[in-house]
């Protein structure tokens, strides 16, 4: 393992106490919980958008990948280069209110361009987020807690999935579509103040405790992780886990409602005799498909960041080798979901790669938080968000669209898309393959 102290005058940071630490990496989970809200609440609206503005299916795949992707992926660097140095609280807080505010444009678009533009200000707010909330959480943080960290910061993935598909399936069923997105922007606002207000920067002050110097230069960090080997393998790891994940997520709705419309309907009519709510289409399909990837998916994140902490303190490889294993856990219950007739046995075999799909978050943003030295950390979450989001998210739901066109032109609508999310299924295992390359020489390269 490499060690190497940082250079003379780059301000060094002390982990959080508890209370403290538990408290700011709570606030950054909600923070990460309404990212994903206002992100992903698009995909269960997909039909119903799709119906009253007239879209094809690659259009929607524009709405929830390339089109937030594009740009999100673009200011990523840029932010996070500035966050190496300036208030990363402020940072965060601005762009909090900004992908809010785009999120409640969205709900006033008349058209397909007026909604692409204001998914693209979504995407711009959202680039402001996560490096520089793993950069502050590496600094909370003792470093042998780091990816259990880093794994609680990314439940936010599922849990904010999880509340996009319900809340906006249950808003649109009792009031359009458009008031969904009101209902889920509104809140960042409020959201925004409280984490400029509240949040601790652990560099506040230091500047003050050593002598200034110019810290890397983007040539010189992009130099660092160009000698990582591990970090370029996890990288296309990670980006090939989330071109499945995030296609696969900006059509689950699509696929069930019209591959199993009967289905759902007699399972929300028993769901409504034994609880007594009255439940649409789109808001039962919404429901159970959150509680599916939030319970599940946050299930699987909190676990791979805790697997990987103990499997790192006996090899640091532990943290590529433990999502390469589950990579490969995905494949055949994700295909059977998609063929199999009964919906409730879908729903069961679906939720077996939900959870295991998720147990990759935490394990691979501590490495590459491991294998940078600090005043690096910033631009290493930005370039693997760049990278795992530009491929990931600009092209996975691009593609599941254009495939279930494609598909669809001898097949229908309803096999168009099954055949899609099938083709796009066996990526996990190829994911695997890189994780485990990545932990060949992940321990020679961390930095301690």
């Amino acid at each position: 393992m490499a060690t190497a102290s940082p250079p003379p005058g780059i301000p060094v940071t002390q982990p959080l106490a508890p209370s403290a630490r538990r408290y700011a990496i709570g606030m950054l989970l909600v923070i990460y919980i309404f990212n994903f809200l206002d992100r992903q609440i698009v995909n269960i609206l997909a039909e119903p958008i799709k119906i009253e503005l007239g879209l094809a299916d690659w259009q929607l795949g524009m709405l929830t990948g390339l089109a937030f992707a594009a740009f999100y992926t673009v200011l990523g660097i840029p932010i996070a280069r500035y966050a190496e140095k300036a208030d990363r609280v402020k940072i965060i807080s601005v762009a909090v209110a900004v992908w809010s505010a785009f999120t409640i444009a969205c709900g006033l678009a008349a058209n397909f361009t007026q909604l692409l533009l204001a998914r693209i200000g979504v995407g711009v707010g959202e680039a402001g987020c996560s490096p520089p909330a793993h950069s502050l959480i590496t600094d909370y943080t003792p470093k042998e807690e780091r990816a259990s960290a880093l794994a609680i910061y990314s439940m936010g993935i599922p849990l904010g999935s999880l509340a996009g598909m319900a809340l906006g399936g249950l808003i649109a069923d009792a009031f359009g579509w458009r008031v969904a997105f009101f209902v889920a922007g509104a809140p960042g606002i409020i959201l925004a103040i409280m984490a400029f207000l509240t949040l601790p920067e652990p560099r506040r002050g230091l500047e003050k405790k050593v002598v200034p110097v110019k810290g890397p230069s983007f040539g010189d960090a992009l130099r660092e992780l160009k000698s990582k080997k591990s970090f370029w393998w996890i990288s296309i790891g990670a980006a090939l886990s989330a071109m499945v994940g995030y296609g696969h997520i900006a059509f689950y709705g699509s696929f069930y409602l019209r591959n199993h419309g009967e289905g759902l309907t007699a399972m929300a009519v028993n769901v409504n005799e034994m609880i007594g709510v009255s439940f649409g289409p789109i808001g039962f399909v919404g429901t159970a498909l959150g509680l599916i990837i939030g319970i599940c998916g946050a299930a699987g994140t909190f676990l791979g960041g805790v697997l990987a902490d103990r499997a790192a303190r006996k090899n640091v490889s532990g943290y590529a080798t433990v999502p390469a294993i589950a990579g490969l856990v995905t494949v055949i219950p994700f295909i059977a979901a998609m063929l199999v007739d009964n919906v409730a046995l879908s729903f069961a075999l679906l939720a077996i790669p939900v959870f295991a799909g998720a147990i990759w978050y935490g394990p691979i943003f501590a490495s590459a938080q491991s294998l940078v030295h600090p005043q690096t950390r910033a631009t290493a979450a930005a370039v693997l968000l760049f990278i795992i989001n530009l491929v990931g998210l600009g092209l996975g739901p691009l593609l599941v669209g254009t495939f279930s066109d494609i598909f669809a032109q001898t097949m229908g609508a309803a096999e168009g898309i099954r055949w899609s999310m099938v083709v796009f299924g066996g990526m996990g295992g190829i994911a695997s393959i890189a994780f485990f390359l990545a932990a060949r020489t992940l321990k020679d390269e961390v930095v301690a």
